[in-house]
């Protein structure tokens, strides 16, 4: 028997489409769950992360695994070591994010050159100063 799929219910703050998007919707998140995708199971020390993210600063990263474990969408691995030794995985759940996030990724590669086309019209309209907190 195929069940047939609703559209989610987005615009309710209390479903789980919009909580999700909340907890999904920044850069980072889904740099890292990307990142940790493509390792195939492979752990990922702290570091080595720090280094293929670039740009991210050490209390945002710490703060994005934070919460990605806590929903449960990576899992943590403490060794009992001197010095500290730590891994990450993305765990099934999390695994299951990695082809809508792709499919994102594809639309912003192939669209993206119409938003910047977009801001520049804007621009033209209503000039530089008013969009600098826009961006």
């Amino acid at each position: 028997m195929v069940r047939e799929q609703k559209e989610p219910e987005i615009l309710c703050a209390s479903c789980g489409s919009q909580q999700v998007l909340e907890l999904v919707a920044d850069k980072w998140t889904v740099i890292i769950v990307y990142i940790l995708a493509g390792m195939s199971g492979r752990p990922v020390r702290y570091n080595e992360l720090q280094h293929l993210i670039g740009g991210i600063s050490q209390k945002m990263l710490t703060h994005t695994l934070r919460r990605l474990e806590y929903n449960g969408f990576v899992e943590r691995k403490v060794y009992p070591v001197v010095p500290p030794k730590v891994e990450y995985r993305l765990t099934f759940l999390g695994g299951t994010m990695v082809k809508a996030l792709q499919a994102v990724g594809h639309w912003g590669q192939e669209h993206f050159h119409e938003v910047e086309q977009a801001r520049r019209e804007y621009e033209e309209r209503v000039g530089p100063e008013a969009v600098s907190d826009l961006s």
